[in-house]
């Protein structure tokens, strides 16, 4: 057992804070003392270049990860999206809890606007993300795509300023939800009109692969459907051999007793476009993510990713 309370590494922004706080009440509510362990990481400090051109989602992960590795915290806590799809040998995902909202969410300057089909023809759109701005050039060719960093505050205030002439920009809905914000102007779009990102709106509670005495805290977090549901799209990640350079999305869900997961590869403007749907059994999950992206590099996809 561990001697003293459950220290728990995470980021230190708000967003971050918000969702290791919850984790540590709900061991609270299991009667289990935790501690949250701030750590900076590389991707936090670097705010001025988009993350696909300095290194990727990996980059908010690799100081705590260290961390983790030299006993220095018992856990991490990172949001599942920003997890690659091959883990370092030594450590493991121990507990995946339960989803928040996976959407993403259009925010724009003119309340007046209800959906994203009423943006004024040509409007300036921030996102930093490629999956993003892939889908939106699809869906609307003429929006333009400028990009944007920094966390959900320091966004929405690039945006209510109309930096580089921004009349939108899109957040992720769990992101929002979880700090707890009524964000003026949001137009949530549903999974068929954005596919959200492998993992989005999931967190990751992270430990060493021989921390055997944490098993029954592990469980306590664990929420057996979400972690089917991500396990698929990480696997359909992982065949593919993604990265933050290519857009790739996939989502997945439980209707019924069977496991729906739809997966997209795009070009960086939208085109060219594979998408496909696969259902399958629940207890083919993994199998079902692979399948799914042999089924999309069979169409051509590979091009893409190449």
């Amino acid at each position: 057992m561990i001697d003293g309370p459950l220290l728990i590494g995470t980021r230190g922004s708000a967003l971050a804070l918000a969702q290791s706080g919850m984790i540590v009440q709900q061991l609270a509510g299991a009667g289990i003392e935790a501690e949250l362990v701030v750590i900076k990481t590389t991707g936090d400090r670097i705010q001025d270049r988009p993350l696909h051109q300095i290194g990727g989602k990996g980059l908010f992960l690799k100081e705590i990860e260290e961390a983790l590795l030299e006993e220095e915290i018992h856990l991490a806590i990172n949001s599942l999206k920003d997890m690659p799809a091959e883990l370092h040998p030594e450590l493991r995902i121990g507990a995946v809890p339960e989803r928040e909202d996976p959407r993403d969410v259009l925010v724009v300057r003119d309340t007046g606007i209800r959906e994203l089909a009423e943006l004024p023809h040509g409007s300036v759109v921030g996102t930093g993300s490629l999956r993003r701005s892939a889908q939106l050039k699809y869906l609307r060719p003429d929006l333009e795509i400028v990009g944007i960093r920094g966390n959900v505050g320091t966004r929405l205030e690039k945006l209510r300023a109309g930096v580089d002439g921004m009349q939108a920009t899109l957040l992720a809905a769990a992101g929002i939800n979880r700090l707890g914000l009524n964000v003026e102007g949001a137009i949530p779009l549903s999974t068929e009109q954005m596919l959200p990102a492998v993992g989005q709106g999931a967190l990751c509670v992270e430990a060493r692969a021989d921390s055997f005495e944490l098993e029954e805290v592990l469980l306590t977090l664990h929420h057996s459907q979400t972690s089917t549901c991500v396990s698929a799209e990480r696997e359909f990640l992982e065949r593919l051999g993604g990265s933050c350079t290519t857009p790739i999305a996939g989502y997945a869900e439980i209707e019924g007793h069977e496991l729906k997961l739809r997966g997209l590869v795009a070009g960086p403007d939208g085109h060219p476009w594979f998408e496909r749907t696969l259902v399958s059994p629940q207890a083919y999950a993994r199998r079902t993510g692979g399948a799914l992206a042999e089924q999309l590099l069979a169409d051509g996809a590979g091009n893409v990713l190449k």
